[in-house]
């Protein structure tokens, strides 16, 4: 048997499936950090994204024989792992953390300044004005870099309905940030 780091994703869910921990343990290394990174983008609680992490890759090691190799293996760890936060974060109320003390010595990196004006600024309103299910098609495709494939398979749609909504919410964004003028 060749060395885990040389398996293809494919490969070590088909080992996982057989109860490989060595798989399970090379999916992690490989998967947990850009997982951790997108799942810290939808809620700053580290713990409930930490939990979220490990039932991840607890979920995808029970369900690996259902894992149908019709899709990638990231998207699929991205649907259990947006699930499994989704999941710890419902019910429970609203939290605020208290933040620290600001240093001064680290600064933003360009990509939270990015995601901060998109949040805050005239496209966040105008993002917040879409429809849930066009609102979820962007996310996943242009905020998390996934395929429209990736994208259907995660919100669980077809692909031409991934096309679909995206395209209504870029027309829909369009107006709205050119003042609703036609």
């Amino acid at each position: 048997m060749r060395a885990w780091s040389e398996c293809r994703d494919e490969e070590l869910v088909s080992a996982l499936a057989g109860d490989d921990l060595g798989a399970l343990h090379e999916l992690y290394r490989r998967h947990a950090p850009w997982l951790s990174v997108r799942l810290s983008r939808r809620c700053s609680d580290r713990d409930a994204v930490a939990d979220a992490l490990q039932d991840c890759f607890t979920a995808a090691w029970r369900g690996s024989a259902r894992f149908r190799n019709d899709g990638e293996v990231p998207a699929w760890l991205w649907g259990i792992a947006v699930r499994r936060l989704v999941s710890r974060l419902r019910g429970r109320p609203e939290a605020v953390l208290p933040l620290g003390p600001w240093d001064g010595a680290s600064e933003p990196s360009a990509e939270e300044r990015v995601l901060l004006g998109v949040e805050y600024g005239d496209l966040g309103a105008a993002l917040a004005r879409l429809s849930p299910e066009m609102r979820a098609v962007v996310q996943a495709t242009v905020l998390d870099g996934l395929s429209n494939k990736e994208t259907a398979q995660l919100l669980g749609i077809p692909s031409n309905t991934v096309k679909t909504r995206l395209h209504r919410a870029k027309a829909h964004l369009r107006h709205e940030l050119a003042g609703g003028i036609s």
